[in-house]
């Protein structure tokens, strides 16, 4: 039950089931330098459950940008059918290497979180394992990816986008991951032509191709998510991914929500400065349904939850879609 929403409650979607989380999972790495922890959120009964990788975001929080994040989606997810598999990247402050500016790939470690997604899919029964009563249980060939901010980016990367180098040529470096069907990018970072000069100096792991991405994708933004310090263009600039690539096949455009979507990085948080129940449960409910159906493609959540929000939540935002 939530008495905080009463527009949002017309979108569609499963009934909850209980679910269960478990901390820490650890996957040793040599070569990674840390252990990669993992929290796991998964439903407490069922089988054949598909597989959602979440990627945190950066930011001011210094818990949050972690497995420990989330918790606004992650639970939503997990009551309504899926494993949640959230890593802590090296660029998190709590468990990574992001106090020390000493580390190679400072700040960001783009290239050791696509290296974290691709570590968790080679080892998924070893996850299994550590998980009471999750053995057996996870659909290892029904994976999907969502990423917000930063965590966007790892997973644009993931789904066919390219870094450029220094004179704007696009990488021949191809890390696709093909065991994922689909993404969801929640207010994602644009093209690198977007950046501010000194953010485009100091971090050019931004500058991404987004042409060739060709997996599926929800992109998701906030009209309010100006930034000037990131980028000179506005708010617009977020959706790039989806008018860039051919993998994007719809772009929800939240109106007045800003970089945290209403909420979803956690309850009650200093840092969301657009925290707003009704936005948080269409950002929930319309980001499950089209995993929902990316997942199983004979689901039509996806369709009936679009068809419900235009009908009943249209003055919260737009759907736009690719012909």
């Amino acid at each position: 039950m939530n008495n905080l929403i009463s527009d949002a409650v017309n979108i569609p979607v499963a009934d909850p089931d209980p679910s269960l989380a478990v901390t820490t999972v650890t996957l040793p790495s040599p070569d990674r330098g840390l252990p990669l922890e993992l929290r796991v959120t998964a439903p407490a009964g069922g089988q054949n459950l598909p597989v959602v990788l979440l990627s945190h975001g950066g930011g001011a929080s210094l818990y949050l940008a972690s497995k420990d994040g989330y918790d606004p989606i992650v639970q939503f997810y997990a009551a309504r059918g899926f494993a949640v598999l959230q890593p802590t990247h090296l660029s998190s402050k709590i468990g990574g290497f992001g106090l020390d500016p000493e580390k190679p790939g400072h700040p960001m470690f783009w290239r050791a979180r696509v290296a974290d997604m691709k570590l968790i899919l080679d080892r998924l029964a070893e996850i299994e394992q550590q998980v009471p009563g999750l053995t057996g249980r996870l659909d290892h060939g029904t994976v999907l990816a969502v990423g917000h901010s930063g965590g966007a980016q790892t997973i644009a990367v993931l789904l066919g986008a390219r870094l450029k180098d220094a004179d704007g040529n696009t990488s021949d470096e191809d890390l696709t991951e093909p065991r994922i069907k689909a993404g969801l990018l929640l207010a994602p970072t644009g093209n690198g032509d977007g950046l501010t000069d000194a953010v485009r100096a100091a971090y050019p792991e931004l500058d991404l191709d987004f042409s060739p991405m060709t997996t599926r994708a929800l992109v998701a933004y906030g009209d309010a998510d100006v930034n000037p310090a990131l980028t000179v263009r506005g708010a617009e600039w977020h959706a790039d991914p989806y008018h860039q690539s051919p993998g994007a096949d719809y772009l929800l455009t939240l109106f007045g929500a800003k970089h945290f979507l209403g909420g979803i990085t956690g309850y009650d948080l200093k840092e969301t400065d657009d925290e707003s129940p009704e936005l948080l449960a269409i950002t929930q409910r319309l980001t499950w349904a089209y995993l929902r159906s990316a997942a199983d493609t004979s689901d039509p959540a996806w369709a009936e939850a679009r068809a419900a929000f235009e009908k009943h939540t249209a003055s919260y935002g737009r759907i736009d879609a690719k012909a």
